[in-house]
């Protein structure tokens, strides 16, 4: 079972080798902890330390996947490349919470190089695509709910949170 990510590798600020600004030929690999999948952006030989890539990768990733790597790397030949910065960023910061299935966020991450220095930022947008399953094909509404006032009727019961609850009492 997966779900299926939208990312867009927007650009990225201020990407270094060994101290010294990069002068072209930046691209990106995505990849989630719990699949070999990998996603990639064309090479950006133009914009230097600030690359632009504005390309979207569409990924099914694992429900059990706990991380998505985003990894920045620079082409030293036609088969090479090195390693700039990467990102590990965790799958729930984008799935699950008070962030609804379809919502589009625009985020940025701090990259780290095989040295573990600060090495540029990573800005992306993320959404969760709507899964749609087909009316024979999924559970019905009665199975997916919980019991209700004890009467063998079902629904969807909504909470408050315990942290807003306790924020609440402490004023």
């Amino acid at each position: 079972m997966s779900r299926t990510i939208e990312i867009t590798i927007l650009s990225a600020e201020d990407l270094q080798v060994n101290r010294k600004h990069i002068k072209g030929k930046a691209f990106v690999e995505v990849q989630s902890d719990a699949s070999s999948e990998v996603g990639t952006t064309k090479v950006d030989s133009n914009n230097g330390s600030y690359p632009s890539w504005n390309e979207k990768i569409v990924m099914d990733v694992p429900l059990h996947s706990r991380f998505i790597t985003i990894d920045v790397r620079c082409r030293t030949s036609s088969t090479a490349s090195n390693s700039i910065g990467m990102a590990r960023i965790p799958v729930c910061e984008f799935v699950g919470g008070y962030v609804p299935e379809n919502q589009l966020q625009f985020l940025s991450y701090r990259l780290w190089d095989s040295k573990v220095r600060r090495n540029g930022v990573i800005n992306i947008s993320v959404r969760v695509k709507v899964s749609h399953h087909s009316c024979s094909g999924s559970i019905p509404l009665s199975a997916t709910g919980v019991p209700v006032a004890g009467n063998g009727t079902t629904g969807v019961v909504t909470g408050i949170p315990a942290v807003w609850l306790n924020y609440q009492r402490n004023l």
